[in-house]
């Protein structure tokens, strides 16, 4: 486990970026996992300016990203269909055939989980995962108490979660109770993850996944054990850490 800790937002995501667009700038074949909501945004926005002021070729780079709403429309707002579209899709030449999300409305949603998965495996796996963190420790839509051997899945959203998502709709209300995720597992086959936290509400979840034991209580702790994890964290979501952990995040590598 690698822990780089940064100023604030924007260096989080300067960083984010760089390391992103190193895997699309290198002219071979790259399956990147996207990640959504609040945090990847600023991420996503450099990595737009940089590959259209260096006129990065994309035909060799396909994504799949982590989840989707179950219920909504691929062009409704919310939907993360759509977040991919605003936030990259539209703005960089990845062909759109080589982009792939869960479908939130398919008739048979266990099948589309199935589906995924194939999707996933038929491109060789993930070279390098985009992860957040939620406040309770969930990546993906993994709540507390999921299997850390599940594979892509249907999940009951926490109230937690909801009410973390709440701000990007009118109400509460709105915001669907189910969602199509990728497993812990299939995450966990990533070749390497990069996980991004930033602010306050995130550092008693960051805690737990640098110095807390591994438990399916906070599924973010499986990632202790992924050969190959990076964490970018600005100061507010690491200022839950002990002074110990505090201190080996100045080395190049930070054991748990």
């Amino acid at each position: 486990m690698i822990v780089l800790e940064v100023e604030n937002y924007q260096q989080m995501s300067e960083k984010a970026a760089n390391i992103m667009f190193q895997y699309v700038a290198e002219g071979k074949k790259a399956v990147l996992g996207l990640a959504t909501g609040g945090t990847p945004v600023k991420t996503y926005d450099l990595l737009v300016s940089r590959i259209q002021n260096e006129k990065t070729d994309l035909s060799h780079v396909h994504t799949v990203n982590l989840d989707e709403y179950i219920g909504l429309d691929e062009k409704h707002p919310q939907s993360y269909h759509h977040f991919m579209e605003e936030h990259l899709f539209q703005h960089v030449p990845i062909p759109k055939k080589q982009t792939h999300l869960p479908n939130g409305n398919a008739e048979d949603l266990n099948e589309e989980c199935i589906h995924y998965e194939q999707i996933i495996e038929s491109l060789g796996g993930v070279d390098i995962q985009l992860l957040g963190i939620g406040a309770n420790g969930h990546i993906g839509f993994n709540e507390p108490g999921t299997p850390f051997d599940q594979k892509t899945h249907l999940v009951d959203l926490a109230p937690s979660t909801r009410e973390a998502n709440a701000r990007f709709f009118a109400s509460l209300d709105e915001v669907p109770k189910k969602a199509i995720t990728m497993g812990i597992a299939t995450i966990m086959n990533s070749k390497n993850i990069l996980l991004l936290a930033s602010g306050e509400s995130k550092a008693d979840a960051l805690k737990q996944l640098i110095e807390g034991s591994v438990s399916e209580a906070c599924p973010a702790t499986v990632l202790q054990k992924h050969p190959s994890l990076t964490i970018i964290a600005d100061e507010a979501a690491l200022s839950s850490l002990s002074d110990e952990a505090r201190s080996k995040i100045n080395q190049s590598n930070v054991s748990c």
